[in-house]
């Protein structure tokens, strides 16, 4: 156990007791302390990850019970909401486009379309990756665009360990844009299933596939130019020479088309088809009948079902079986989390405290937040902190009547838009590996974006609902 996580657990142990000990604040009830001390512990224990986070979410129902807040049953219901079926939906789409092959043609079409300029390359790459992850994880992502930017830096004559120009940009925008390209769409990372989730069970109000993609695909395509001149400037692209024709060609010829891939191309197709035009649809089925998360089980059982040309299914399962329980469990603890706040009267308290920043301009407000997100986030796991912040984030909302949309949606944005640190994401671990970046320049670009994320946020989701 490292030093952190030993410290991360037994300090949040410590303070979880010694909030027991202390009575509550005024105006506060004794189930409602309870409630936020095990909040606080859940919040050091997640952001430390001195536990499993997986581990970590299972304490609400262990704790609530004792607290006297919800019984053992009522808060084992908690941990299912709908969406979830839109997380394993997802993942199992995601993993039959990894498991055909899909995902290597579309990066390596879409870099074919790119100018053989050190320029041209690094949005290409960028560009390819931001649209394979509004599909797939981030993570797998990242390891498939990876290995061919590999590629191309030694047919562009790039050595091993090189950190300057082209190389070190490639790598670190491969790394962002995998993490840009996922807050696109509802399924292209579980941080965002998970934030509208806990924005529905909070606030009541539904943010299906099309409504987040209306919002989420905006600031990708502002984002991903952004980090490109970032990096650019960073990594002084234009004072490094590098073979653009040389390395284009390293890309080689795309294979035929195989009867999986022609079979998994329309069932993605319609999956998404049927997320974006579900409020169409809606009104001639029965009501509550058709959710992001029965459309995604329904391409699932296309994919367990359709043979896949060689006498297989396009997917079994024990290719399925890599989907993302942990997290599926994870979400649920939060929901429970919620729950609790509310339930025990803690929701209710936060409100009258917050109230006062009702008179704060709501766009000043997001700012704040948002930077304080972006601020944790890079410290901690991207679902952690949306599980942790979202709960006070609705009572926020609800004290100050503030619009959820311009509050929870750049919130819920920003708790996956961390740049600085090697550590701080799966597609910046991976970079990193390669040795062809230099911490410094990488804290300088993570800075700069990390910055540059607060407006960029805030204001494209501001204007889009104003002309909405």
């Amino acid at each position: 156990m490292t030093r952190t996580r030993f410290f991360g657990l037994i300090g949040g142990a410590f303070v979880f007791l010694l909030m027991l000990l202390l009575p509550a604040p005024e105006g506060m009830t004794l189930p409602a302390w309870r409630i936020a001390a095990l909040t606080i512990l859940m919040a050091i224990w997640w952001m430390t990850e001195a536990l499993p986070l997986t581990v970590t979410a299972l304490l609400p129902f262990l704790i609530v019970p004792f607290a006297g807040v919800m019984s053992a049953k009522d808060i084992a219901s908690q941990y299912y909401d709908p969406i979830l079926f839109l997380i394993l939906g997802g993942a199992f789409l995601a993993l039959a486009i990894e498991r055909v092959g899909l995902h290597r043609r579309l990066a390596l079409a879409l870099l074919k379309l790119a100018p053989p300029t050190p320029t041209g390359l690094l949005f290409a790459f960028m560009a390819a990756t931001a649209i394979l992850s509004m599909l797939i994880s981030n993570t797998s992502t990242t390891l498939i665009m990876v290995p061919i930017a590999l590629a191309v830096l030694r047919a562009g004559g790039i050595e091993a360990a090189d950190t300057r120009g082209f190389a070190g940009a490639v790598m670190m925008g491969i790394a962002f844009s995998a993490s840009i390209g996922g807050l696109g769409t509802l399924v292209g990372s579980p941080t965002n299933a998970i934030a509208a989730g806990l924005i529905e069970r909070a606030l009541d109000l539904r943010i299906g596939f099309a409504t987040w993609a209306l919002y989420g695909v905006p600031v990708v395509v502002l984002a991903v130019p952004a980090a490109m001149l970032i990096l650019a400037r960073v990594q002084r692209l234009s004072e490094h020479p590098f073979d653009g024709k040389a390395a284009s060609s390293a890309l080689g010829h795309q294979a035929i088309w195989t009867t999986a891939e022609r079979r998994v191309v329309p069932i993605v197709v319609l999956v998404v088809g049927l997320w974006m035009l579900q409020r169409l649809i809606e009104p001639l089925v029965p009501a509550g009948a058709l959710t992001d998360g029965t459309i995604a089980v329904a391409g699932s059982l296309l994919l367990f079902t359709l043979p896949d040309g060689t006498g297989r299914p396009l997917l079994i399962w024990k290719e399925a079986d890599r989907a993302p329980w942990g997290v599926i469990m994870l979400f649920g603890g939060g929901l429970a989390l919620a729950a609790a706040i509310t339930e025990s009267g803690l929701a209710a308290w936060l409100g009258s405290v917050l109230a006062p920043l009702g008179s704060m301009p709501t766009l000043l407000l997001a700012a704040i937040i948002v930077g304080l997100t972006i601020l944790i986030t890079e410290f901690a796991s991207n679902v952690a902190t949306a599980s942790g912040i979202m709960p006070v984030l609705a009572a926020l909302i609800a004290a100050t009547g503030a619009d959820p949309i311009l509050l929870a949606l750049p919130v819920a944005m920003a708790a996956s838009w961390g740049f600085m640190l090697p550590s701080g994401t799966g597609p910046n671990a991976i970079a990193w590996a390669t040795e062809h970046i230099a911490l410094p320049r990488m804290l300088k670009a993570g800075l700069a974006l990390d910055i540059l994320g607060v407006p960029l946020l805030v204001g494209t989701i501001w204007i889009i609902a104003m002309l909405g």
